[in-house]
């Protein structure tokens, strides 16, 4: 277990953002003090610098003990970051950060995982009884200026299927537990979870998807998930079933899935991950029946999301003080 080096006492923290994200994600002095208000103890043995897109980079690289943000000058950090006990990445997603050979040995690398839990749940939730009660197709049918009465009964009863229980899908499945669905899951691992009826490894993925009225997809994004959901996958698919994916558009084969709902089957569709991002004004997604498309947006909360990331890292740098297990840390051979 890494344990940092405090200088005078003190932790150097190093936090980057960029203006070219949305401001959920700005970590401003504003914010930093209303954390720092909450967490005074810890507060106190921090010298934090704020920064946005590497103005200060080059100047805290070298003598930083913890660094925070989406992205960074990678060799430097692995050729001058001699300091550095821990790297924290604002999001869950560390696709963009492979290899992770730039890492300085000694250094533990954490992520945003669960930051995201309760607004995710909610998005899940919503978009699930859209499914339920139609609305791609409304939604097409009111573009057409077409009336065409769709009717859908309850969603209680019904089968949720969860593909990847870790913070964020587990929030999904509290979500459909506490409102009467049914919910199957998928996991790595296997280990049972309060809200999930029923648990398999990814080994049982074609067994539970026949099952399913909704299919929710919040798996890591690594190498063995590339098209996880593709085109036998959602052939096993209940001919009324939806899907949502609020993970990465690897994990879901999106060609597939248009031609399927143009087809005509599946009730609907909703992605909230594309490659690339922002989604190209060409591209055929655009144009596909009953498929609604959010920016990536399912699951970071406007008004909170940057002050949570804050405070795991604040919690996080407590423990690397007194020596103790860290939250978060992702496992490099895995990638999550």
């Amino acid at each position: 277990m890494p344990k940092a080096r405090p200088r005078e006492g003190k932790i150097g923290l190093y936090v980057e953002s960029l203006t070219r994200q949305p401001e959920v994600f700005h970590i401003t002095p504003e914010r930093y003090a209303r954390v720092a208000a909450r967490l005074p103890e810890i507060a106190a043995r921090i010298d934090p610098v704020l920064s946005f897109d590497g103005e200060k980079f080059a100047e805290n690289v070298e003598t930083a003990d913890v660094m925070v943000g989406w992205e960074f000058d990678r060799k430097a950090v692995r050729e001058r970051a001699e300091n550095l006990a821990l790297v924290h990445i604002t999001g869950a997603g560390l696709d963009h950060l492979r290899p992770f050979d730039w890492l300085p040995s000694g250094a533990r690398l954490t992520n945003n995982s669960g930051v995201h839990g309760e607004k995710a749940g909610e998005f899940a939730f919503m978009a699930v009884l859209m499914l339920n009660n139609r609305m791609p197709q409304l939604m097409n049918a009111q573009a057409a200026r077409k009336w065409d009465r769709a009717f859908a009964s309850v969603s209680a009863g019904k089968t949720l299927l969860v593909v990847g229980v870790g913070h964020m899908g587990a929030e999904v499945a509290r979500y459909a537990y506490r409102n009467g669905l049914t919910v199957l899951g998928i996991r790595r691992s296997g280990k049972a979870n309060r809200y999930v009826h029923k648990m398999g490894t990814p080994d049982r993925l074609a067994e539970f998807l026949p099952l399913a009225d909704f299919v929710v997809v919040t798996a890591p994004a690594v190498e063995e998930t590339k098209h996880l959901i593709g085109a036998a996958e959602l052939a096993l698919m209940k001919d009324t079933a939806g899907l949502v994916n609020m993970a990465r558009a690897h994990l879901v084969d999106y060609p597939a899935l248009s031609r399927v709902l143009e087809s005509g089957r599946l009730s609907g569709a909703i992605l909230d991950v594309f490659s690339p991002e922002p989604l190209p004004a060409d591209s055929p997604l655009w144009s596909v029946p009953r498929l609604i498309l959010t920016p990536h947006c399912s699951s970071d909360d406007a008004d909170l999301y940057a002050e949570k990331t804050l405070e795991l890292v604040f919690r996080n740098i407590d423990r690397l003080l007194g020596g103790r297990k860290l939250k978060n840390v992702v496992d490099l051979t895995r990638g999550y």
